[in-house]
């Protein structure tokens, strides 16, 4: 039988490996199947996504930490702790993090092709649009 500090170290190197990083926080693919697919998003204080859309998915978020601000289309919005986000297919979307604390989102995807390479950048603050970055101070 193992010890459970054993079992502990090896769930969290687990989950440690799982998580994708990026410039604005990071992600982790929790579930996937046929149409669909669940991420755990993690967006750092001061930090936000890229403004993008997607050509074959649309997602669904639910705030489970912090309370982020979402633009959708020309909507921009301060989302609580528990609201439910839609953002359609083909949609201009992005999550920022304007609070002291990290804001964690539960994603749903949808859709025939759910690859990372289906992001369209219009702007980005970490140099991976083609247009430059408006950032605010």
């Amino acid at each position: 039988m193992m010890a459970a500090s054993t079992v502990k170290k090896r769930r969290a190197s687990r989950k440690a490996s799982n998580f994708v990083r990026r410039p604005w926080g990071g992600f982790e693919n929790v579930v996937e199947g046929p149409g669909y697919k669940v991420k755990r998003l993690v967006v750092m204080p001061g930090h936000r996504i890229s403004l993008q859309r997607h050509r074959f998915r649309a997602e669904q978020w639910v705030v489970v930490a912090g309370t982020p601000r979402v633009l959708i289309g020309s909507r921009k919005r301060r989302v609580e702790l528990r609201e439910t986000v839609l953002v359609p297919r083909g949609a201009w979307h992005r999550l920022e993090n304007p609070g002291r604390r990290p804001v964690v989102i539960i994603e749903v995807q949808h859709g025939p092709y759910l690859g990372e390479d289906d992001i369209i950048r219009r702007d980005d603050d970490y140099g991976r649009a083609s247009a430059p970055s408006r950032r605010r101070s």
